[in-house]
């Protein structure tokens, strides 16, 4: 995923696929990151909605080094302790029965598409391969996820299509029944809340209506919580919103480790039944490291105060983004997303605003329908997000200025 900022001069050892911003950053605390020059800048970024609980979080810090000195890595051919304790944890806290652990949100991805369609294998019905994905949405970058996402420029050049991955437009209801009551079809893969698609969030009686409509028809549903799950919503999951509306397998990852690689597929046993020994696995993925910093993570995350805070600094934020769209119509056309995943639609070019935002020492992201996001950090404090709405006032002021220049 890149981040649409202003290229650098390259390092000639680095595969030229990012296009970086001007900025090197030694350290981080909080809400803040600092450059070796001293220079400080208010992380609204969070690692794309990663550092959930703030860069160098004590808790998640002494976990890491409790288990440094103990155990780092052995093989998923033996028993590993917190593996069991986390997938407890994630079972207790969701729908689900069963955990895989992976190393990235991608992983988690391709083991959720690998299980739906050996669910429908294990059932007889090996014809029913068919993903149904939808356009903004984004999945990962292996060679099975771009084409869940179905976004073009992720795709081409990399030799022929996979067959059965179907992408619809995003919230065209009457094309998803139509895909659901097919019978190739195996599973929809769907963000809650879609990220790089610009903040957009799928009305909740639009997942209501799907999870009926796959009931009927023996489709099972994925949802993609890797950016809006874990809290950011401003409940545990995104899809707890809406009424009725549990998937069969989900995939977590970005703030499960707080920056530290690890992510997870959780499914129903039901959904589950064909992925049976030597079926799937993983070298990394569930490592004791990883699992005492995910532990960890996920405790911090649940917690009822964290979830309240994030629906109180959201509510802040959602207040304050319209006022800014009120007195800068000519900059800001909308505001959307759910929780602390914030979508500010703009009217000048997004990269372009994320540099005037740089220069006031704001971090955001960039995302489609030339949106910035705004994915700070769960625990960022009611003073910081004043902080952003004061820096995100001067972006727009600078944007007038030089569209008058």
């Amino acid at each position: 995923m890149s981040l649409e900022t202003t290229p650098t001069v390259p390092d000639d050892h680095i595969l030229a696929v990012y296009n970086r911003a001007p900025l090197a950053f030694e350290r981080g605390l909080g809400a803040r990151l600092y450059t070796e020059e001293g220079d400080v800048y208010l992380d609204c970024l969070a690692g794309i909605a990663t550092t959930g609980l703030g860069h160098a979080n004590p808790k998640i810090v002494q976990a890491l080094k409790d288990q440094a000195e103990k155990l780092w890595h052995v093989s998923n051919i033996f028993r590993i302790p917190g593996q069991e304790a986390l997938a407890a944890r994630l079972c207790e806290e969701t729908f689900a029965d069963v955990v895989f652990f992976t190393n990235s949100g991608t992983e988690s991805v391709e083991c959720a598409l690998k299980t739906a369609r050996k669910f429908h294998w294990a059932n007889g019905q090996p014809e029913r391969i068919d993903i149904i994905g939808f356009d903004g949405a984004f999945h990962g970058r292996s060679y099975a996820a771009v084409y869940a996402a179905g976004n073009p420029s992720y795709v081409e050049g990399f030799g022929p299509a996979l067959p059965g991955y179907v992408s619809l437009p995003f919230g065209d209801m009457d094309a998803l029944k139509a895909a659901i009551e097919k019978p190739t079809t195996a599973a929809v893969i769907i963000e809650p809340v879609q990220g790089e698609g610009g903040a957009r969030a799928v009305p909740e009686t639009c997942l209501t209506q799907l999870r009926e409509w796959c009931d009927a028809h023996g489709v099972l549903i994925i949802y993609d919580e890797i950016q809006c799950g874990l809290g950011r919503s401003g409940k545990l999951f995104a899809y707890e919103w809406a009424e009725n509306a549990a998937p069969d397998i989900m995939c977590v990852a970005k703030a499960l480790g707080n920056g530290f690689p690890v992510g997870a597929c959780l499914a129903t046993a039901k959904a589950a039944k064909g992925m049976t020994v030597g079926s799937h696995g993983s070298t990394y993925g569930g490592n004791p490291l990883a699992m005492a910093v995910g532990l960890a993570a996920f405790d911090e995350l649940s917690r009822p105060e964290t979830l309240a805070h994030v629906r109180e600094i959201a509510g802040y934020f959602t207040q304050q983004l319209h006022g800014l769209k009120e007195r800068y119509p000519d900059v800001i056309v909308d505001v959307r997303g759910k929780g602390l995943l914030i979508g500010v639609k703009l009217i000048p070019n997004n990269r372009t605003f994320m540099a005037l935002a740089r220069d006031e020492h704001l971090l955001i992201a960039g995302g489609g329908d030339n949106c910035v996001r705004l994915l700070p950090s769960l625990l960022i404090t009611a003073e910081e997000a004043r902080e952003a709405i004061e820096k995100l006032d001067r972006t727009c002021e600078a944007v007038r200025r030089a569209a008058a220049a």
